[in-house]
């Protein structure tokens, strides 16, 4: 089951999962975010193709030339932008798991991820979800994480489930029993030979248990694992570790645009 997110924190209906966003950049946004509808469990052709409409839509194209413009590395109107490729799931570390309900997956799907190509071959993800206003681009983020993290996962665990955990930045693998690092981040989690999923699970509940929806943390409006307050009603969190953010607007959203590290391992 996939989590309805205010609309505080609608442009990542992913990445604020368990409340938590790891190092939070918030932004302004010019203009209100619509709030997201429940999320399908899967991603179908149907969703997929859905996800892809909205991508390659006029207005996404528009905000992109603005984007890849945005440091002055090429002029908006030679970034020619593209989207290439078929739109990819992106899955994140489910509360459900976290909190040791039945059946429960490791990871739930969170959004869709579209690659975006500039003429001068900068790349950037757009995060597709299914909002109220039916599939909408809400978050631009720098890189290929998203892609290139689905192909190691791929090679190195076929038929396995590729998730991030979002409070921590790390990526991984799971399968057979088994969650296996996918990046730097998740290798210091778990160890660069991954763990068992019940030792994950044990790991996850230590450091989440207490602070899923509904807790006495996430009432106290915490972000980012740190005592610290979170971000006001309608601003939209950034949750990408070392993440540097502004606002563009598209289509009457706010969207947020991510600079993030890499750690992947080649």
């Amino acid at each position: 089951m996939t989590l309805r997110a205010s609309a505080a924190a609608a442009v990542l209906a992913a990445t604020a999962l368990l409340g938590l966003a790891p190092q939070a950049v918030a932004a302004p946004v010019p203009q209100p975010v619509p709030q997201p509808a429940v999320q399908p469990e899967a991603a179908t052709a149907e969703h997929r193709a859905a996800a892809e409409r909205a991508a390659g839509a006029p207005d996404t194209l528009a905000t992109l030339s603005r984007f890849f413009a945005r440091e002055g590395k090429v002029s908006p109107a030679a970034a020619q932008p593209r989207i290439e490729g078929e739109a990819v799931p992106v899955n994140h570390l489910s509360p459900d798991f976290v909190a040791g309900r039945p059946g429960a997956s490791v990871a739930r799907l969170e959004f869709l991820a579209s690659r975006a190509l500039s003429s001068d071959g900068q790349q950037a993800a757009l995060w597709t979800a299914r909002t109220e206003n039916g599939w909408q681009v809400v978050n631009i983020a720098t890189g290929d994480d998203e892609f290139r993290y689905a192909r190691l996962g791929a090679e190195k665990l076929p038929g396995g489930t590729v998730f991030r955990e979002p409070q921590i930045d790390a990526w991984y693998v799971a399968g057979g029993g088994r969650v296996l690092p996918l990046d730097e981040d998740g290798v210091r989690a778990v160890g660069g030979g991954g763990t068992t999923l019940g030792a994950y699970r044990a790991r996850v509940v230590q450091a989440y248990g207490d602070k899923l929806p509904g807790s006495a943390y996430a009432e106290g409006g915490m972000a980012g694992g740190y005592a610290e307050p979170g971000p006001a009603a309608g601003v939209p969190l950034a949750a990408a570790a070392g993440a540097g953010a502004g606002a563009l607007a598209l289509g009457g959203a706010g969207v947020l645009l991510l600079r993030r590290r890499r750690a992947a391992l080649a």
